[in-house]
């Protein structure tokens, strides 16, 4: 298998120059990806636009479940607004209904808002109880890929059902594995996976270097940061397959 693409996610400028210098090919652009991600804030947006490779920013407003209401909707069409007109070439949205199916009627407000942005439909996709009719709605709302881990907490947990999922896509739409796919697992994926990309934050361990920082609840005793060298590294690994 040929021309597979790496998306990296970034959650600050450090990160976003070192998935560029290291040639990502898309980038996913975020705050707080220690919660799973949430929409960078607009000097991230305009630091990334218009970019060298395609940008597409997170669109979720707050921590915690994909259940959003009117409020959060409005604050999510300003988001889109703000991506837009920073230049990048997309946004990554996902809504939920409180028992986890998708919120169709939701995210058909967003993709109208989002109408000429590249769509990815991001992992409120693993919550779903039934994964045949959330592709449907993904299909006819027009997202070009599903970002996945199969349900499971990573990716490599869940192959089988990886598998089936690019089954149920039947082509529509791209089916992008995400969470876990470091270089460790990644073969193992792709072995078994037939797919055009993958997702990967290609990061590396980055204790803090204050403790008072620590103790204070200003950061985490062991983050991860983007690095340029294990982007360059996953890209070679794709590049070779």
């Amino acid at each position: 298998m040929n021309g597979i693409k790496l998306e990296v996610c970034v959650d600050d400028a450090d990160g976003l120059n070192a998935a560029i210098e290291g040639g990502a090919d898309r980038i996913e652009l975020c705050a707080g990806l220690s919660v799973g991600g949430l929409t960078p804030n607009p000097g991230l947006m305009a630091l990334a636009g218009p970019p060298p490779v395609p940008v597409y920013a997170m669109i979720r407003p707050r921590p915690g479940d994909f259940v959003f209401t009117a409020a959060d909707l409005d604050v999510m069409r300003r988001d889109i607004d703000a991506a837009r007109a920073a230049g990048l070439a997309g946004v990554v949205l996902g809504a939920s209904l409180a028992d986890g199916r998708l919120d169709a009627s939701m995210l058909i407000k967003l993709t109208g808002h989002a109408a000429g942005l590249g769509m990815t439909l991001h992992r409120a996709f693993d919550l779903v109880p039934d994964f045949a009719e959330a592709m449907e709605v993904a299909v006819e709302l027009g997202f070009e890929r599903i970002l996945t881990s199969g349900g499971a907490k990573s990716a490599p947990q869940a192959i089988d059902r990886l598998s089936e999922i690019v089954s149920l896509a039947k082509g529509r739409l791209s089916i992008m594995p995400g969470s876990g796919v470091t270089l460790d697992t990644v073969d193992g994926l792709l072995d078994r996976l037939t797919v055009s990309e993958v997702h990967s934050s290609c990061s590396v361990r980055h204790p803090a270097q204050d403790r008072r920082l620590v103790e204070m609840g200003f950061v985490s005793a062991d983050r991860r940061r983007t690095d340029m060298e294990t982007v360059r590294a996953m890209k070679a690994r794709l590049s070779a397959r």
